[in-house]
């Protein structure tokens, strides 16, 4: 897919629309050493702090992807069309501990223009983080207490703020 790069705070997306029901697949590690994982997730946020375009996101220590994230600074979000709708299912019911699940979803990785994690070649947009800030999800905290239904095993998640330093996008996702 032919996408054009542009400046991060030209982003047009429907945030709960892109999480929630088209979801994004998320890339950690370093291409070059080819040392990476990536995950399908459904849970995040596109905003602005510390006077930065960022991408926040979350992940579960339990998740291969995890340790990607905590080795190396940077990471990818990607989305895709409904066509690849079934290689995001796949890379989210299955852990890259125990197969190759890049391959076995049919996507292709592509070097990312200024970081190291990939991005991916079908992708209709891409954007490039570098982490900024990391914290770990504290139950005592939660205002909603049904919060603690979606974790059953206390595997609270380890939310991770990313700069936005590159986007690319078919052109309906900018301006």
């Amino acid at each position: 897919m032919k996408r054009a790069a542009f400046p991060p705070a030209d982003l047009l997306v429907r945030p709960h629309e892109l999480w929630s029901r088209r979801w994004l697949l998320l890339a950690a590690g370093s291409l070059e050493k080819n040392d990476f994982n990536a995950m399908t997730v459904g849970w995040g946020s596109f905003g602005t702090m510390w006077n930065k375009p960022f991408a926040q996101i979350v992940v579960r220590p339990t998740r291969h992807t995890f340790a990607f994230l905590e080795k190396y600074p940077t990471f990818t979000l990607s989305a895709f069309t409904e066509e690849q709708r079934p290689a995001l299912q796949l890379t989210g019911s299955r852990s890259g501990r125990d197969c190759d699940k890049i391959a076995e979803s049919g996507l292709h990785v592509e070097p990312s223009a200024k970081v190291d994690a990939p991005s991916f070649t079908e992708a209709e947009l891409v954007i490039e983080c570098r982490t900024i800030y990391r914290a770990d999800f504290d139950p005592a905290a939660f205002g909603d207490l049904s919060i603690e239904r979606n974790y059953p095993k206390k595997d609270y998640h380890r939310s991770y703020f990313g700069e936005i330093v590159a986007a690319s996008a078919v052109p309906r996702h900018y301006r």
